[in-house]
């Protein structure tokens, strides 16, 4: 399986999130560029995990259907495509840690050679396991945030 190739347009050179896409700016989801997209992809599923959360890879967003194409928008709304739950909303919510502690955050995108047929406000595994059998490629772009602006990190693994 070829590996998506990603770039967060959220994510500034460092690997720091800009504030704008955070729970402390004003929360809208990145723009995504994506290289190497298989001919047989035909939506793009979006998770973005806390990967410093307690409850290990705490589930910020998810969305899916999106139709596969080489450039994800910014600002995807609420209803727009069709979200699951994350952090106990059904949008996108950004980084948020607790003040004065940096966490990192991964986005996995996925490339699937269908449409998946869930309701809005599933979970995050009930739709991975919707998506077995149909993911023809994967990527990961990481980043961090903490509220003072430290940025440390990559915009890869």
């Amino acid at each position: 399986m070829d590996v998506l190739e990603i770039v967060c347009k959220g994510i500034d050179d460092k690997g720091g999130f800009l504030r704008e896409f955070t729970g402390r700016g004003e929360d809208i989801s990145p723009e995504f560029v994506i290289s190497n997209l298989s001919p047989s992809a035909k939506t793009l599923l979006v998770t973005l995990e806390d990967v410093f959360h307690p409850i290990k890879n705490f589930t910020h967003w998810i969305v899916w259907n999106i139709p596969a194409a080489s450039v994800i928008p910014k600002g995807i709304r609420r209803g727009e495509y069709v979200q699951g739950v994350g952090y106990g909303m059904h949008r996108y919510a950004g980084p948020k840690p607790p003040r004065g502690k940096t966490h990192k955050y991964r986005f996995t995108i996925y490339a699937l050679d269908c449409s998946l047929d869930l309701k809005p406000f599933s979970f995050k595994g009930k739709i991975l396991r919707a998506a077995q059998g149909h993911i023809v490629q994967r990527g990961e772009v990481y980043g961090y945030f903490e509220e003072n602006g430290l940025r440390k990190g990559g915009n890869s693994k």
